[in-house]
């Protein structure tokens, strides 16, 4: 007789499509987006008390690796969430089309990081 038991998934071994994972990101990016806003009214609280304090704290590299970061997530979640939104209207529903959309979305979201580090930097 078969038992009809849970059975042991070992999910280092079970592929996702690009999709599923650009997905999967999407909602990384806003939890991690969401857990900044301290660093980001931290730095706004200093922008507003002079530019002194402001070009002091820019000044530290761990805050400005902390904002580069969260823009990447934040520029990230903005072209993903676009793609989800536009799933939402019909385009892009068939595989190929969530394929490229899902390759548009991470390639657009590495040129705007790499803009924004050698700006940064």
């Amino acid at each position: 007789m078969k038992s009809n038991r849970p059975v042991y998934l070992n999910l280092r071994h079970i592929r996702q499509p690009l999709p599923a994972i650009v997905s999967f990101l999407h909602r990384v990016s806003g939890a991690f987006l969401f857990l900044g806003i301290p660093l980001l009214l931290i730095v706004f609280e200093a922008s507003l008390a002079g530019q002194d304090s402001f070009v002091a704290t820019l000044g530290n590299p761990l805050i400005k690796f902390a904002l580069f970061t969260l823009l990447t997530a934040y520029f990230y979640h903005f072209f993903a969430g676009l793609r989800f939104l536009l799933l939402d209207l019909g385009w892009g529903v068939a595989l190929t089309q969530a394929r490229r959309a899902s390759w548009a979305v991470l390639m657009t979201a590495a040129f705007c990081a790499a803009s924004l580090g050698a700006w940064l930097w």
